[in-house]
């Protein structure tokens, strides 16, 4: 048995390494896979920089940020696996969904619609002087930034002078809103539904609302250690795609809550984990897609998605543009990894490493080595795509802000 070391935080989109793990999967695929959790992106970036962890569950953009230059180590990261899609949400306080009713007149069925309520509350009150809100996001080279960021410039709010952007970790996000510290924040699951069921939030958008099939956690390695145990690499990817297969099965659902639920784990009631493996995290609202773990190539690390986070990081600022900046954000995700780790394993593998996003407003299937993928929807709620193959043009559409503070 090989010895592998993972570092994740109590959050459903970690599910896939703690199936691995407790379902026999690693131990199948002659691995001893141990799992530590971690309580903050920075901590967990770190520890597996330094070499305390061989893996661990990330959030996607911040291996990218690591190579980039964008944080105080530079040790090379790659990614060459997606844990899955979709599983966040925002949320705002009571008295800010209550200012949002008033605006809305109680119409806020689309996150277009819940934006555009958002936008006369913090109107209301620059007009009368009043603090701006503040959200809270888990680290600045997150998706959950950059996708409240997207949301709310699309809705005519700029996240720079509108509201405050400050992070928090994501298991105290829903006492910091009770405590009046945020406004809002955006975070994966179960922390939304933690703060509905508490009664001191309201979810207002979902990830899946915003960007169907949009990527969220991935699995991220040292290069230089997955380069030296590349065999070990490729036994995690076969290990965890058996996993996927497992938590994508519904008739799991119900023992994949029970297993998350443990205090070791996410620690929060398995009734809560349900809503967000079901998709009804929002009971108003039911999204079949609001977390996959495997459909849709929910495990393929698509170099398209790494260029969507990288234009984020030029759009907001963060750094500059060039093509050298670029051509390292792509080749932080590893599709031939993925390829030669499950090309033997009866998955259909895409022949493509990017795609147009926000192209396919239908399921479409697309062919693949090994059988036929069935992709999308993977629409923009404002109908904007993004073609990872002109990143100028795209970058053409929006001012670049100034650039953000850097941690």
């Amino acid at each position: 048995m090989i010895r592998i070391v993972s570092g994740f935080l109590p959050l459903v989109d970690a599910a896939l390494l703690i199936v691995c793990r407790e379902m026999g999967f690693a131990e199948n695929n002659n691995l001893d896979l141990t799992l530590l959790k971690e309580t903050s992106w920075a901590n967990m970036r770190d520890r597996l920089s330094v070499g305390q962890f061989d893996c661990a569950h990330m959030l996607a953009p911040l291996p990218i940020a690591q190579n980039l230059g964008l944080s105080p180590l530079r040790e090379k990261l790659i990614v060459p696996f997606a844990l899955g899609i979709g599983g966040n949400a925002i949320t705002v306080s009571n008295a800010v969904f209550s200012d949002m009713q008033t605006q809305s007149r109680g119409e806020m069925t689309s996150v277009a619609e819940a934006g555009r309520a958002l936008k006369g509350v913090i109107s209301a009150r620059q007009s009368t002087s009043q603090r701006p809100l503040v959200f809270a996001v888990v680290h600045a080279y997150s998706s959950h930034a950059y996708e409240l960021r997207y949301w709310l410039s699309a809705c005519g709010i700029n996240p720079d002078t509108g509201v405050e952007i400050t992070i928090v970790p994501p298991g105290l996000m829903a006492d910091a809103l009770a405590a009046g510290n945020i406004d809002g924040f955006c975070v994966g699951e179960p922390w939304n539904s933690v703060a509905s069921a508490k009664g001191v939030g309201h979810i207002i958008a979902t990830k899946a609302a915003i960007w169907q099939s949009s990527p969220e956690k991935v699995l991220a390695f040292r290069d230089s250690w997955a380069m030296q145990n590349a065999e070990t690499v490729q036994h995690l990817l076969v290990a965890l795609h058996q996993a996927a297969l497992w938590a994508s099965n519904v008739e799991n659902r119900d023992a994949l809550a029970q297993i998350l639920s443990r205090p070791d784990y996410v620690g929060v009631d398995a009734r809560l984990i349900l809503r967000s493996l079901e998709g009804t995290v929002r009971p108003d609202m039911q999204q079949p897609d609001f977390l996959l773990f495997h459909e849709r190539a929910a495990n393929f690390p698509w170099q398209s998605h790494a260029l969507w986070f990288y234009v984020q990081m030029a759009r907001w600022g963060q750094l500059e543009h060039s093509t050298a900046n670029a051509t390292i954000a792509r080749l932080t995700y590893r599709p031939d990894i993925y390829r030669r780790a499950l090309q033997h394993q009866g998955v259909a593998l895409p022949g493509a490493s990017s795609k147009v996003e926000g192209d396919l407003r239908e399921p479409t299937y697309l062919p693949a080595s090994g059988g036929s993928l069935r992709m999308g929807p993977d629409g923009f709620f404002d109908g904007v795509k993004f073609d990872p193959d002109d990143i100028d043009g795209y970058l053409a559409q929006y001012k670049v802000f100034a650039a953000l503070h850097k941690n």
